[in-house]
């Protein structure tokens, strides 16, 4: 088995997240929103899409905060012509990733990271997994402290928060 090896927490400052909830759940929605979106020049970072009882989907992606009011104004547009219910989303959020090797071998990782954050009342909107990380959206006030959160839970050395690099 691998080690598990945390080697560094990243984040970015200039992430806001979009809903569009009571979209058919259907083949093909998923294309239906993000097709114009891509179409647009806008990239997608984080997606989750959650089914429902009803027969609806809810589904939230992320973009780049620069990119935030053209893909809600396509979101806008897009929802009546899916039949959605609603179009929200939020400007005001930061990605905290907990970045190293070993991770999809080793049970916890992701609940070591998740308590604490809750120990410091940080809400989590989204998570996403890969091998080699686990990737949480949080309020933009949250920042600092999630990150020193972070750093103390897995004992790495703290550093200035300097990084915001669009590929973490």
């Amino acid at each position: 088995m691998e080690q598990p090896l945390i080697s560094g927490i990243a984040f970015n400052r200039d992430e806001a997240k979009l809903t569009i909830q009571g979209v058919p759940d259907q083949p093909g929605v998923a294309f239906r929103i993000l097709g114009p979106v891509g179409d647009a020049n806008i990239e997608v970072d984080m997606i989750i899409q959650n089914v429902g009882a009803d027969g609806t989907t809810d589904f939230t992606f992320s973009v780049h905060r620069n990119d935030y009011s053209k893909a809600l104004k396509i979101l806008e547009k897009l929802a009546s012509e899916l039949g959605a219910r609603q179009v929200s989303g939020n400007n005001k959020i930061v990605k905290i990733s907990v970045v190293g090797v070993g991770m999809r071998s080793h049970a916890g990782i992701a609940s070591q990271m998740f308590k604490a954050l809750a120990n410091e009342a940080i809400n989590i909107m989204m998570i996403a997994t890969s091998e080699i990380k686990i990737s949480v959206v949080v309020d933009e006030k949250y920042l600092e402290l999630g990150v020193r959160a972070l750093h103390s839970a897995f004992g790495l050395e703290e550093g200035p928060l300097t990084k915001n690099n669009r590929n973490s």
